[in-house]
This record gives C-alpha cells, structure tokens and sequence, in this order.
C-alpha cells in the first residue's frame, strides 16, 4: 500500500526544488542534449507531488500500483526533472542521474519502461498519449475499488494533440473523478510562442465546456501550491475529472532562460552552464 513517503514542509520544499533544479541543470550540460526549460519550470510543482502529496512507497514500486497513488507525465520531454524527484525520493540511486541520455542507461531522454526503471510505469514523449493512458488507469482503480489518485502532467503545447481531447471526452463521460491533471502552462514550446504556433488563452473555458472540474495556480510558488492542490483534490470523487492551470514559467530559477522558447531542448555551454548554477545555491542534498 503506498504511504507518503516523507511529507515536508514548505521551507523543507523549497530546498529539494533548488535541488532538481540543480540536477537538471547537471543532466543536460553532462551530455549536451535534453530540455532543460520546462522541466525547470515544473521542479516545484513535481516536488510537492513527490515530497508532499502522493502516496506512493519507492522501496516496493511495482507497476500495478494497487492501492497507490500513480503517477504519468504526459510530455515526456521533460524527462530531467522527473528523473531527479524519482532518484531524490528513493527509486534509484542519485547517482545513477550521471547516466541520463547515456546509450543503455535506464534514465532515457524520454521515460521508457523496457529497461526497469523504477517510478515509470509507461513510455512517454510521444506527445498527446499520456492523457489516455491515465484514463485508463483511473478506470481501472474505479473498476477495483482502489480510491488512489491518478494524478497527470501535461505540457500546453501538448493540448495541440488531438488525442487530449478524445481522453478528455473520455475521462468526463466516464467520471473519472480519480484523476487531477495540471496542465503546465508556460506558454511555450519548442517553435515559439504557444499563441503564435496554434494556442488559446484561455484553457481552462475549454476544460470546463467538457465537463472538467477547474482550479488556477501558480506553479512556480510551492505556498500557493500547497494551498491550491488540496483545494482541487476536495473536488475530486464528486463524479467529475479535475485540472490545474497551472502557470510556469519556463526556465524558472535561471533569469536568461526564462521568458523564451529557446531553451526548450537546447543545452547551456561551460560559461552558462556555471552562470546557471550560480543562481541556484547549493544545497545539504547534494548534487550528484
């Protein structure tokens, strides 16, 4: 049965997110590839899940999760930071983020399963798929009585895939009131601007028109975070799907990465790279 693993405090919080952060950071300048952008974005909000919110036991993953909260980040890209959260909370060893991108490791540039890396229950990065995946799972613990979370990420550029808004309409239909999705809305995307590709302002309107429960968050304050979540999940169980808007800003903690698609999936050099990490105090964690 999954348990919090740890539960801490804002304060506590804060620090472990520097810490992804940093790990992110690490990752994409080690191998010179990855998206190191939004997966900055999200490190407060994956924290708060990992260390505050799920139920979830790493020393005993196994991938039925009977009676644990799940876990599936829809765009897969920002593999980084799921990866330092997974290692920090205790599914792999910390130092195994040395291998991230690396030909055989398990921590690859998009989750995948086939090599066992505990914390990743499915493949991921082929945009659009994990909003259906979820469903899937969140029926089947209706389906077996288990009152667990599904609890989703999925990136606003991502809401240009077609197949969204079919699991959208599914998830309604079936009321799947086991699921919180935060959409992690940045406002950007590998070519540009989110409006200037093929965006919408308001997602939230669109959520609602299809019978979404809908709460707004800024996702780059771990207080209104910790205020906000528990607020969603009192919607949860009353026979409707709920999502965060949640606002981010890509390459948050890093002031030339933020405000610009540009680093989206592009890697800092030697001098950017140690200009980055200067914004981001090192923590008692460590880095790897």
């Amino acid at each position: 049965m999954g348990t919090p693993q740890k539960i801490m405090e804002a304060s506590q919080l804060k620090v472990v997110a520097r810490q992804v952060r940093r790990d992110i950071l690490r990752q994409v300048y080690n191998v010179q590839s990855g998206h190191p952008g939004g997966s900055l974005g999200l490190a407060d909000y994956f924290t708060a899940l990992f260390f505050h919110f799920m139920k979830h036991n790493p020393s005993s993953f196994s991938m039925e999760a009977e009676n644990e909260d799940v876990f599936i980040l829809s765009n897969g890209h920002v593999s980084p930071v799921y990866y330092s959260v997974l290692a920090r909370s205790g599914y792999f060893p910390v130092a195994e983020l040395n291998t991230f991108r690396l030909i055989n490791s398990r921590l690859q540039g998009h989750p995948a399963t086939h090599e066992g890396l505990p914390g990743i229950r499915v493949a991921t990065g082929s945009l659009g798929q994990g909003l259906s995946v979820a469903a899937g799972i969140a029926l089947s613990k209706k389906l077996n009585n288990d009152d667990s979370t599904v609890f989703v990420v999925t990136g606003d550029g991502e809401l240009q895939e077609g197949q969204i808004w079919e699991a959208v309409m599914y998830a309604a239909h079936n009321k799947l009131d086991n699921m919180l999705v935060a959409v992690d809305f940045n406002g950007q995307q590998i070519d540009g601007s989110t409006l200037d590709i093929m965006g919408f302002d308001e997602i939230g309107s669109k959520f609602a028109a299809f019978g979404w429960e809908v709460v707004y968050m800024d996702g780059n304050n771990m207080d209104e975070i910790l205020a906000v979540v528990p607020q969603a999940q009192e919607n949860m169980g009353k026979g409707k799907p709920v999502v965060i808007v949640m606002k981010t800003e890509m390459g948050q903690g890093v002031d030339f990465m933020m405000g610009t698609h540009a680093w989206h999936g592009k890697a800092p050099n030697a001098e950017q790279f140690e200009k980055a990490m200067a914004q981001l105090p090192v923590t008692e964690l460590g880095d790897f």
